[in-house]
């Protein structure tokens, strides 16, 4: 390609610098508005179930807080790389009004096939690296949030953020995708990171017992995985969970929350 030619190193520079800031400012900002919602008010006036049994801890939140930015560093690469891409025509990133009803059309379309493939990508590289031989080296960083704070949305291992980091550009390159689809998509993925963490279920239950509901995954699914390890490891939509049978959300929301009593890193299971 010779948009390849046309990435420089101090565009690149420049654009990681940026887009580094840009990633840990958002993080910041969307789990920090998250936490004083729902931990940082009294509790009765917190419109949501709480599924934590604790309150969060502030070495938990240190932890949390110290690798989900270390980890912007590692997905701000790509990104930046990519976007040196685009300003040189390189990639399938496009703009201006969409034409015609399919342009429209391609919009929502395009959104789910980048969320179907992101979340394809993350069930099988999640449940792998909850292999024993995996899980030391790559997952624990993120588990030791037994019950996990709003700020645990990108608290991985540096092993871990590089397996996900590069999806997305990559796809970028070559699957058509509108830059304001772009946007939103890192929006929702670094609020749904947070959300399924934040040790509280925002959603009411009509939707979770809805059809469309059924089939999305919030902090009640996830917040299972991370007190009990082997189950839940999808990101956006339980398809994979259920097709392979490791989703137990149906069993979550009729019970109470899971209680954290005892439960370590230690303990997770192998497969």
């Amino acid at each position: 390609m010779e948009s390849l030619g046309a990435v420089t190193l101090g565009g690149f520079l420049v654009s990681y610098i940026g887009l580094t800031l840009i990633i840990q400012l958002r993080y910041v900002a969307i789990a920090g508005l998250f936490h004083w919602l729902l931990w940082g008010r009294p509790e009765d006036k917190v419109r949501a179930v709480r599924l934590a049994r604790i309150s969060p801890k502030r070495d938990v939140v240190r932890h949390e807080i110290i690798m989900s930015l270390i980890s912007a560093f590692i997905y701000a690469a790509p990104a930046a790389f990519v976007l040196e891409m685009w300003k040189a025509g390189g990639t399938a990133i496009y703009g201006g009004m969409p034409a015609g009803l399919w342009g429209w059309l391609y919009l929502p379309l395009s959104a789910f096939l980048y969320m179907a493939i992101q979340d394809t990508w993350f069930y099988w590289t999640h449940r792998a690296m909850h292999h024993p031989a995996l899980f030391e080296v790559m997952h624990r960083t993120h588990h030791k949030s037994i019950q996990p704070t709003p700020w645990a949305g990108f608290s991985f291992h540096p092993t871990e953020a590089l397996t996900t980091a590069w999806l997305l550009p990559l796809c970028a390159v070559f699957i058509p995708i509108h830059i304001g689809v772009v946007l939103f998509l890192l929006t929702l993925m670094t609020v749904v990171g947070i959300t399924n963490h934040a040790g509280w279920e925002i959603f009411p239950r009509w939707w979770m017992t809805s059809l469309p509901g059924r089939q999305m995954i919030t902090a009640t699914h996830h917040n299972l995985h991370h007190t009990r390890f082997s189950w839940n490891y999808g990101l956006y939509f339980r398809f994979w969970d259920q097709v392979m049978g490791t989703d137990t959300m149906d069993v979550a929301v009729r019970k109470k929350p899971v209680s954290t009593k005892g439960e370590t890193p230690e303990t997770a299971p192998a497969e």
